[in-house]
């Protein structure tokens, strides 16, 4: 009878104890396994964190289901010695091991840099913040170091001529330093043996036809217009007449927002005014698109050496092969301008 009943008793602590085992086993399996994170989304490490900055990081963004759960089990995995800046993207289905994984190797995600429509360093700068680590001053300290710009074969006012618009894939934690490094590379990719080559039959220096891109850039919207309005300049280049191009007023002066460029803004003394001085200005006046790179290398070869926005507001433009037809233009654009009050 006793034997029937220590049997009993050792029967009932062995599944006690197993279940109490299967409990934890399944425990200590979720804390490892199961998955942690509340939805999709990226986990933003800056330069110089700690393990601990990491967790504040996952509770202030609340990135995960079970932060306590996560910390347990990546100082198991000596996670807080290999703690590394970046971006890293976090899956749904993630579990706390398939992160520590992660992000002890710094296998971070790059992020997709786009910027376009971008006249001034500063808008550059801003722009490029909102993207990467670096941040805005840190990006101004380069874009106005000469001594950077002189180190890539330019100078200060050719400098912006690397940064040409586009999408480029970067780590977030990139620094100023490497973002110019990087996109000075891209710009040696991107003149090619076929762009140098159509630089020197224009006589021109990639700088130079940059420089040019930036004012067909401000003149016209239009890519299918961008070639023939490159065509005008090439001809006054050619004939040694000013540019007499508007935008680079604007750029002189500093304001864009000009809409009617009047006789007293002709007179601005800068090297930038293109009414008074001949050729080209000392850099580009503008970022300007791989469109209107282009579409001074393959400008289109015509006889215009003048043109005017349309009075229908269209943002297209007359084009005249002389000064009377050009002054009709002229005149006909600023009745419209009249009409619709603007002055200025």
């Amino acid at each position: 009878m006793m034997n029937s009943k220590l049997f009993k008793t050792i029967v009932f602590i062995f599944f006690i104890g197993l279940i109490v085992s299967i409990l934890f086993g399944v425990r200590y399996y979720n804390r490892i396994y199961k998955a942690n994170c509340k939805q999709n989304s990226y986990l933003y490490i800056p330069t110089g964190s700690d393990f601990t900055k990491v967790v504040e990081i996952l509770e202030e963004d609340s990135l995960l289901n079970d932060v306590e759960s996560f910390t347990w089990l990546a100082l198991k995995k000596n996670y807080p010695r290999h703690v590394y800046p970046g971006r890293y993207k976090i899956d749904s289905l993630m579990n706390n091991n398939d992160i520590i994984n992660k992000l002890r190797s710094g296998h971070q995600n790059p992020v997709k840099v786009v910027f376009n429509s971008i006249r001034t360093r500063e808008q550059l700068a801003s722009k490029i913040s909102e993207q990467i680590e670096a941040d805005s001053i840190s990006l101004m300290k380069i874009l106005d170091n000469d001594s950077v710009a002189i180190q890539y074969g330019l100078k200060h006012e050719t400098f912006t001529c690397i940064f040409i618009p586009n999408t480029y894939e970067f780590w977030w934690n990139t620094t100023a330093e490497r973002f110019a490094d990087r996109m000075n590379a891209e710009y040696k990719r991107f003149w090619n043996e076929t762009r140098t080559e159509k630089a020197k039959v224009l006589n021109l220096t990639p700088e130079e036809v940059t420089t040019l891109a930036s004012i067909v850039d401000e003149e016209t919207y239009f890519n299918n217009e961008m070639p023939r309005v490159a065509g005008v300049y090439i001809n006054r280049l050619r004939k040694r007449m000013h540019l007499q191009a508007d935008p680079t007023l604007k750029f002189a002066l500093g304001d864009f927002s000009i809409k009617r460029v009047l006789n007293v803004h002709k007179q601005i003394d800068s090297p930038y005014n293109t009414y008074k001085r001949y050729g080209l200005p000392p850099g580009p006046i503008s970022f300007p698109s791989i469109s209107a790179i282009d579409a001074v290398l393959n400008y289109e070869s015509h006889s215009y050496i003048y043109f005017c926005a349309k009075p229908d507001f269209s943002g297209y433009h007359n084009f005249a092969k002389n000064l009377s037809q050009h002054n009709i233009n002229a005149r006909n654009y600023q009745r419209a301008l009249n009409k619709e009050r603007i002055w200025r």
